[in-house]
């Protein structure tokens, strides 16, 4: 534990192309604060988390709202386990409704900032608190902010040894605060062909002159124009010959949140751009594709895959 990767170590364990996705697409959304997101993480303290306003719940019932109203859609919601503490009822309400409950960690702390047993007890609490709100096995780990690299690779042998099944914590893209550029662009399973019982499923990108472009949702859709969002939605499901991840996050439909005055100029132009629009760019998108949670359309093919179904 606590050793690097090289790209020698997962090349060769990626998901065979083979498997059939049914034209289907993931679309998850990341439940956490408004006051708990990276951009503001140098500015507001965890201390004063208790005496902010929470919206969270206002937030997420908007999404499930659009969710039931638009084909149903079924979704996997990665929870922090600080939400599922304060709020079982809307984990449950969550899980009522059909949808998958996953895990984001405790209280969106970065990967990087924690030792590997820190990050077991972290990830532990998080997945008992989840799991006891929603009443269902949490099988699917996201990282806080895509916080797994390879200087993180021992989470997964821990995610493994925890019961999880999937993670979905890589963004094959260079950005100044995540990203493994170098990363597979489809799922693998980052403890090598002889060990597969956790599958990684990368976000998607795509590649346009060379450079792989975020295709998944989350900022980027919300700051750009929907057609261009949509398009490298779809680019990227055609080159990757796989199901598109698309994620997103509660509070980016509420632009009645708080202001963060204090936060970088960069930071608030980040998380309060396009907060007006985006919910209305997400119908266009639940309308023009067919979503699922993870576990069903990535997961369970995967595991038809291996038994030769």
């Amino acid at each position: 534990m606590g050793s690097k990767v090289s790209n020698h170590d997962y090349t060769a364990s990626l998901v065979p192309t083979s498997v059939n996705f049914d034209n289907k697409h993931v679309f998850s959304i990341d439940v956490e604060e408004w006051f708990q997101v990276g951009a503001f993480e140098n500015t507001i303290s965890r201390l004063d988390w208790q005496g902010l306003e929470s919206r969270v719940e206002l937030q997420t019932q908007k999404l499930l709202s659009v969710l039931r109203e638009t084909r149903q859609t079924k979704a996997t919601f990665f929870c922090l386990g600080d939400v599922a503490k304060r709020l079982p009822h809307l984990i449950k309400a969550i899980a009522d409704e059909g949808h998958e409950i996953a895990c984001h960690g405790s209280d969106h702390k970065r990967l990087f900032t924690l030792a590997p047993e820190e990050f077991r007890s972290d990830v532990l609490n998080a997945k008992n608190a989840l799991e006891e709100a929603a009443g269902q096995a949490v099988i699917g780990y996201r990282a806080p902010s895509f916080s797994l690299t390879k200087d993180t690779w021992w989470a997964y042998e821990i995610l493994a040894n925890l019961g999880f099944q999937y993670s979905s914590s890589l963004y094959p893209i260079q950005h100044d605060h995540y990203g493994m550029s170098d990363a597979p662009k489809t799922p693998f399973y980052p403890l090598g062909n002889s060990n597969k019982s956790i599958v990684e499923i990368p976000m998607s990108v795509c590649k346009i002159f060379g450079r792989n472009l975020p295709a998944s949702g989350g900022g980027y859709f919300r700051l750009l124009p929907y057609f261009i969002g949509k398009h490298l939605f779809a680019k990227a499901a055609r080159q990757n010959q796989s199901a598109s991840i698309f994620y997103m996050h509660p509070w980016e439909v509420d632009p009645n949140q708080p202001l963060v005055f204090d936060a970088p100029l960069l930071s608030r132009f980040r998380h309060y751009t396009g907060q007006r629009g985006m919910l209305d760019k997400v119908k266009k998108m639940l309308k023009h594709y067919q979503f699922g949670s993870m576990e069903d359309v990535v997961l369970a093919p995967l595991v038809r895959h291996a038994d030769g179904l």
